[in-house]
């Protein structure tokens, strides 16, 4: 999949010795934006100070940047610089927003109730999350530990494949937020890690807790809003009609296909564009009672599922039920040494690049 002049996702990288910096990925190159366009924002250790800097700066620099990498200067071979988290996240949401993946958790942990509450085709349902365990790709995973109910390490291990929206210009204490553009620099891979039975143990009644906290992955790479203009498509038809605050002004949902990779082997592949709510309306939910964003917020959409595709182990082995099978092994859930890769791309041939991280013993 494509890294071209069209595409142009940014990121944070450094070289032996020297200080991390902004740069842009072409091809198997990145472009040391730093010394390809000068300015401190290029030079600053995360992409936090170019995105406070708004939709009018980001654009501007996406030009520049794209006539820099033309001429073949300041390019760095990626085998030669290490990546870092792009941004340092100073909040972090996510969504449930996947109607497919809600019915497949409501089927199989409520089966004689419906499916969905009640509020789900309402809003789109969220939880506050830990941004200080947002974690690079390829970051090691540390199986966790805690109350399932009884005390140890979790034995079932999971993962939610996720699209995540990376917020540049904030709003202020009471205030809501605006155009959906004007907020939001661009799109990551997320991946979501999940400990299922500690979850199932902590989570009445108050939601997600350490089942969803010990880590969250994140891709090197952010995708601008810019580059993923033909990848835009109309939002799933919605019944009942949202309240007005959360009516769709413009076409945000996404043509994404995921591929959910577990040890090189491709177990699901998942569309963005089958979700139930989209990314403007997360945002508009977000942020409706007056909530800042800050710039480096990260949300998420919670796992992408569609019908047959579902991406996570939960809904793909129907909680341990069906294991899942490798050529030479079966899973229900990751096992100590997995390796899981998700990957996206636009029908367009536009690369979000990859999530990964390899699971660790418990401690």
């Amino acid at each position: 999949m494509s890294f071209g002049l069209g595409n142009l996702p940014y990121g944070v990288f450094s070289r032996p010795g020297e200080p991390r910096r902004v740069g842009v990925r072409v091809g198997d190159h990145v472009l040391d934006l730093a010394a390809a366009l000068g300015g401190d924002v290029y030079a600053a250790p995360s992409l936090n100070p170019l995105l406070a800097l708004g939709r009018t700066a980001w654009q501007a620099t996406r030009a520049r940047a794209r006539e820099a990498a033309a001429t073949g200067d300041h390019l760095i071979p990626l085998a030669e610089v290490t990546l870092h988290l792009p941004v340092e996240v100073a909040d972090y949401v996510d969504f449930y927003a996947s109607l497919e993946h809600a019915s497949n958790l409501g089927r199989m942990f409520r089966p004689d109730d419906e499916p969905l509450k009640q509020n789900w085709r309402h809003l789109p349902v969220g939880y506050h999350g830990r941004a200080g365990t947002v974690v690079v790709s390829g970051t090691p995973i540390r199986r966790p530990r805690g109350q399932r109910p009884s005390f140890g390490p979790s034995q079932k291990l999971d993962i939610e494949a996720e699209v995540g929206f990376v917020v540049g210009v904030p709003t202020g204490l009471g205030e809501r937020a605006g155009a959906f553009e004007d907020h939001v620099f661009g799109v990551a891979l997320v991946n979501d890690w999940s400990a299922r039975d500690i979850q199932a143990w902590e989570y009445v009644p108050l939601g997600p807790f350490l089942g969803k906290s010990f880590a969250t992955s994140m891709s090197a790479w952010i995708t601008p809003l810019d580059a993923l203009e033909e990848a835009r498509v109309e939002g799933r038809s919605q019944d009942p009609e949202p309240l007005p605050y959360l009516a769709r002004q413009a076409p945000w949902g996404l043509d994404l296909t995921l591929r959910v990779g577990l040890n090189g082997e491709t177990v699901s592949t998942p569309s963005f564009r089958d979700m139930y709510w989209t990314p403007d309306q997360m945002l508009a939910h977000m942020t409706v009672n007056g909530a800042r964003l800050r710039t480096g917020d990260l949300f998420a959409s919670g796992t992408v599922s569609s019908i047959g595709q579902p991406g996570s182990l939960i809904e793909l082995t129907w909680n341990g039920a069906e294991p899942v099978k490798l050529p030479n092994e079966t899973r229900t859930f990751l096992e100590d040494g997995d390796t899981v890769t998700i990957t996206a791309w636009t029908s367009h041939g536009i690369s979000l690049g990859e999530v990964s991280g390899t699971i660790l013993p418990a401690t």
